[in-house]
């Protein structure tokens, strides 16, 4: 097992032998059980690195990937409503309760690799679709860590199952 180190005060990503500037929550950082939907804060805690989702077109996965992974397409969201029985997990578009987007307009959501937050089980209203994905010119995001496409590009196929990101 590997730990992808988050420091949210520095905005560093530490990984074997990289440091990485990386982007955190509008709101900043707090502990996993202060987290809340639509905070902005990037909850603390130790994540699982559960899959991998490629947008086609856009990118791609490479041989020595050992993740898990799958395609994005226009059906792909995940649900972001605390009364939806589908809380925080995948789930196709259209749907009926507020959900979010994988394929967009952006890059963003090009490569996203999924975060074991508040998965196992969801508990509504605890946090959804924490991810670890592509920057925007090291703005925050709603919640999750990112980073540069071409360091995300490096980064993957050093991962591999039973890795784990620490945001401290």
């Amino acid at each position: 097992m590997s730990i992808l180190r988050v420091d949210t005060t520095a905005r560093m990503l530490n990984f074997k032998d990289r440091t990485i500037p990386c982007a955190i929550g509008r709101s900043g950082a707090c502990p996993a059980d202060q987290k809340r939907e639509g905070d902005g804060y990037t909850p603390q805690g130790l994540w699982a690195l559960r899959t991998i989702l490629f947008r086609p077109g856009r990118s791609f996965p490479s041989p020595q990937l050992k993740l898990p992974w799958r395609w994005i397409g226009a059906q792909d969201g995940w649900s972001d409503d605390p009364v939806d029985p589908c809380y925080n997990r995948p789930i196709g578009l259209p749907h009926r309760f507020s959900a979010e987007a994988l394929v967009r307009d952006d890059t963003l959501y090009d490569i996203i690799v999924l975060l074991g937050h508040n998965d196992r089980p969801p508990k509504p209203g605890q946090g959804s679709a924490i991810f670890f994905h592509i920057w925007n010119d090291a703005k925050p995001t709603e919640g999750c860590v990112a980073i540069a496409r071409s360091n995300m590009d490096d980064l993957l196929s050093a991962l591999a199952p039973n890795d784990v990101m620490d945001i401290i």
